[in-house]
């Protein structure tokens, strides 16, 4: 009996805490249930027009001088004399004189060879007379034989005029001599690198200086292959000329420091033959009158290292997209007309840095998501807020909402009730309006 009394008060206890438990968790209130709403996201677009597209093909190079020489004395002497315009980077016209030399030697023998022509003419003179005296004497004499040349003194008056024609050569060659003491430009341009001074003798084949001209700059441009296909480069033949006029416009640019510069000018011809290295074409870049105060507020010094962009074909009806909205290199997304998303890949015909020019996989009208999305699938809705640029979001007209269903809106809200608000939210979509981003109204807060 005492076993009994000791075993059922524990076991009352366990069993009024189970009885407790099981009807605590019979009793448990609800837990509040939050409206589950289904996220759309909201995407701006782009409105896609197909557009004439001027392709610009970019390459670089060096400038350099169309015609560029060294200047070598014809003859030997001291100089006497340097110009001004003799030196490194100065420039000089056709025509002006850059050195002189010691004409002393050279004025004694033009003095010389004038003595020399004045003997020879005389002896020809004395020949002729002789000559005509030679054809009296046979003409007055009986003699039935035909006299000889020499008697008659022909070779004589040949060779006295031989002598005369000899003389005057020499003298012309004296005269030369005598011009080139004074060391002319052969045409319009500047010094690159002076060599001599005044006081040094020189000799033929010394290097006095080293020229350029300064009528043309040109720059030899790189193409590789693909930009060839996008240049209207008219091949020339042997035999043909093609005016400046019929190649392509190209713009180069320097830039120095902060500054920039441009100058304009024209592709006038490709060389002969691809590099086998690098399968580049190198065409040339010709600009008129670079250091003329008329191609801008830098002349196009020889030497400069310049970036260059050179007209291409234009292309007809081609879409233009930014290069980011082109996912991984594979597609585009494309919001249909019922608001979902498309994954869409494209014919890119050309491309640059920030944009693709698209020939196929797009169709005039079609809007382009640029709004960035993590994951996008096919068939995924999202909501257009932004056409071209213009808000198309839309907002509840509070104005127009009824009074009483506005008070039952506010009323179910104040309660908490979001099952009410669930409901009373399909009713009040009818009174939305699409809003733009500068008369974008917001309700109050009372109007929520």
């Amino acid at each position: 009996m005492k076993s009994w009394l000791r075993i059922v008060p524990p076991l009352a206890v366990v069993g009024l805490a189970t009885a407790v438990c099981i009807w605590l968790f019979a009793t448990k209130p609800e837990p509040r249930k939050w409206p589950q709403r289904e996220t759309i996201p909201e995407v701006a677009v782009e409105r896609l027009v197909p557009v004439d597209y001027q392709v610009w093909l970019e390459s670089q190079g060096t400038v350099q001088a169309r015609t560029e020489s060294t200047l070598i004395p014809e003859v030997s002497g001291r100089i006497l004399e340097v110009s001004p315009k003799f030196r490194d980077g100065a420039f000089f016209e056709k025509g002006d004189v850059l050195l002189e030399l010691d004409p002393r030697d050279y004025e004694t023998a033009y003095i010389v060879a004038q003595a020399a022509l004045a003997q020879a003419e005389l002896e020809l003179e004395q020949e002729q007379a002789a000559y005509e005296i030679a054809q009296l004497d046979f003409e007055s004499a009986l003699i039935t034989e035909d006299p000889t040349p020499i008697a008659l003194r022909e070779p004589q008056l040949k060779l006295a005029r031989a002598n005369v024609e000899s003389a005057k050569a020499r003298l012309e060659q004296a005269r030369n001599n005598l011009d080139d003491t004074r060391i002319v430009a052969p045409y319009a341009g500047r010094v690159l690198r002076q060599n001599v001074d005044v006081g040094q003798f020189v000799t033929p084949g010394t290097v006095l200086a080293r020229l350029y001209a300064v009528d043309y700059a040109e720059v030899r441009l790189p193409l590789t292959e693909r930009q060839m296909q996008f240049m209207d480069l008219k091949e020339s033949f042997r035999g043909e000329e093609n005016p400046i006029q019929e190649f392509p416009r190209v713009i180069l640019t320097w830039e120095l420091g902060q500054q920039q510069f441009e100058w304009e000018g024209r592709i006038v011809r490709s060389e002969g033959a691809i590099d086998t290295g690098s399968r580049q074409l190198f065409v040339v870049a010709q600009v008129d009158d670079p250091y003329g105060k008329g191609q801008g507020e830098m002349p196009l010094k020889v030497g400069s290292f310049v970036e260059a962009k050179i007209e291409g074909r234009t292309l007809p009806r081609r879409f233009i997209i930014p290069r980011k909205m082109y996912r991984k290199n594979e597609y585009v997304l494309i919001v249909n007309h019922d608001n979902t998303l498309e994954r869409r890949g494209l014919t890119v015909e050309w491309s640059t840095e920030d944009h693709l020019v698209v020939s196929e996989g797009i169709r005039p009208g079609e809007m382009l998501c640029r709004t960035q999305i993590n994951f996008p699938v096919n068939g995924m809705r999202v909501n257009v807020v932004e056409v071209d640029g213009e808000s198309r979001r839309k907002e509840i007209d509070w104005e127009k909402v009824p009074p009483e269903l506005k008070q039952e809106f506010e009323q179910a809200r104040a309660d908490q009730n979001w099952q009410k608000m669930r409901q009373l939210q399909t009713q009040l979509e009818a009174y939305k309006v699409e809003v733009s981003a500068q008369g974008k109204s917001s309700p109050s807060k009372t109007q929520g």
